[in-house]
């Protein structure tokens, strides 16, 4: 079988045999949820609950705010405390809906459907919206948008993203394993809005078994294929993963849209399944907790809302003290100061190391190598757009394409001066960004 890839890329350990083999065990939240309003790209949620109203687990809480924007629902029934600003794992001050669990876990009426045949093309996109699905593989993209394409009858790729590349993070390959039927039935939901579309669930060939397992569950299934990809990150990135499937090339500027695709992570398939088989909106999702600094690395199904400090009490608390704590993965995580703050629906990970060792690293002048530009999948010269960036060239750094970086850290990973490229290059995008907002 081919393998599918990009050019560029790098092969960081993965240590995924941490937790790969732990089955996904369920976690019940501590007495008080945080639901923060901003849990997507685009206008926060608004509250439609007050304090000292009594919620049902699956009862919507908050309005989306906008159409780029999404609703959020209690994962757990009890009292609203408060409406307050709340710390999230970014470190930033997110108005929050603060439940006191009573632990009852009483529920709304959920209203599901016996086969796909039973829903209307035109209701999905409504119910996806309703469940307040967002993009989980960490961006936060409602997913009643990207599912809302200008011209929907060009849309003639549908990709799962399966790839899960980066390190440490095996929740959705425990999710292919243990419920490959909702993967696919959310697949096929989808190409039920695109009647021109072929759909590939798309996975990195160092997990043979979760390629074997769905084309099990796929072979009589004429408008879905599983398609090898050749284990690299970042494979699963938008762009590359769509270059790697495909050969079509997007930029920037370009939605997948664009070039007739539409790519979801598995996660958010998985949701999109049950949202409109089920009638549950999301409430729930898998993280994995591990590390070297880990008592017992494993996967969990948490209720949104739950804290990192209760998933952590269920994976036996930290072997030793760890030196860097990350939410997500060691790529494109991003450092925590603390635990007490709320699982969202774009947690994907926890990750506590034993040792910090990029900040014992101590950077070097450039030494010419060009290291990072061969591994490089934007195709741009990350040292120089890190010298743009350090000495704030604005111009040269937009001339010499620096929106084009994804912020993969491929460069940061390759440099042997051990120079924080990306971080530097990042906050240059920042900047950029912010000003095209205004």
């Amino acid at each position: 079988m081919a393998k599918l890839t990009f050019v560029g890329g790098i092969h960081p350990y993965d240590g995924k045999d941490l937790s790969k083999t732990k089955a996904i065990q369920d976690v019940l939240p501590g007495k008080e949820l945080a639901y923060p309003l901003s849990q997507h790209i685009g206008a926060p949620a608004k509250p439609i609950v007050a304090k000292g109203d009594r919620v049902l687990v699956g009862q919507k809480i908050a309005d989306a705010g906008g159409f780029v924007s999404a609703p959020v629902h209690s994962s757990v029934s009890g009292t609203v405390k408060a409406i307050e600003p709340r710390r999230v794992a970014t470190g930033d001050m997110v108005m929050s809906i603060i439940v006191e669990n009573d632990g009852l876990y009483e529920e709304v009426p959920f209203s599901g459907r016996k086969s796909l045949d039973a829903v209307k093309r035109e209701e999905i996109v409504g119910l996806v919206r309703e469940a307040g699905i967002v993009g989980m593989g960490g961006a936060g993209f409602p997913t009643h948008v990207k599912l809302s394409p200008k011209e929907p009858e060009k849309i003639d790729v549908v990709i799962a993203n399966c790839a899960e590349c980066e390190p440490y993070l095996t929740s959705d390959y425990r999710r292919m394993l243990e419920e490959p039927e909702k993967l696919v039935g959310g697949l096929k939901i989808i190409l039920k809005l695109f009647p021109n579309a072929h759909g590939i669930l798309a996975v990195e060939d160092n997990k043979p078994d979760c390629i074997s397992l769905l084309k099990q569950h796929t072979k009589d299934e004429p408008r879905i294929s599983v398609k090898a990809l050749k284990t690299k990150y970042p494979q699963g990135g938008e762009r590359q993963l769509i270059y790697a499937v495909t050969g079509r090339k997007i930029n920037s500027t370009m939605l997948p849209a664009d070039v007739g695709c539409v790519v979801n992570n598995v996660d958010t398939m998985v949701a999109v399944y049950r949202a409109v088989m089920e009638g549950r909106p999301l409430m729930e999702r898998i993280v994995t907790v591990t590390g070297d600094a880990v008592a017992n690395p494993a996967n969990f199904r948490v209720r949104i809302g739950s804290s990192y400090e209760e998933v952590l009490e269920a994976a036996g608390g930290f072997r030793e003290q760890p030196e860097k704590i990350i939410c997500g993965g060691p790529m494109m995580g991003f450092a925590m100061f603390g635990l007490n703050v709320a699982i969202t629906k774009t947690s994907t990970a926890l990750l506590a190391l034993s040792k910090d060792e990029v900040s014992a690293l101590e950077p070097g002048p450039c030494i010419n190598c060009g290291r990072c530009v061969e591994v490089c999948p934007g195709r741009v010269v990350p040292s120089r757009l890190a010298d743009y960036a350090e000495h704030f060239d604005e111009e040269a750094f937009l001339a010499n394409y620096g929106m084009e970086c994804c912020e993969c850290g491929c460069c940061s990973y390759v440099c042997p001066a051990k120079r924080p490229l990306t971080q530097q290059i990042k906050s240059m995008r920042k900047i950029q960004l912010s000003k095209r907002k205004k």
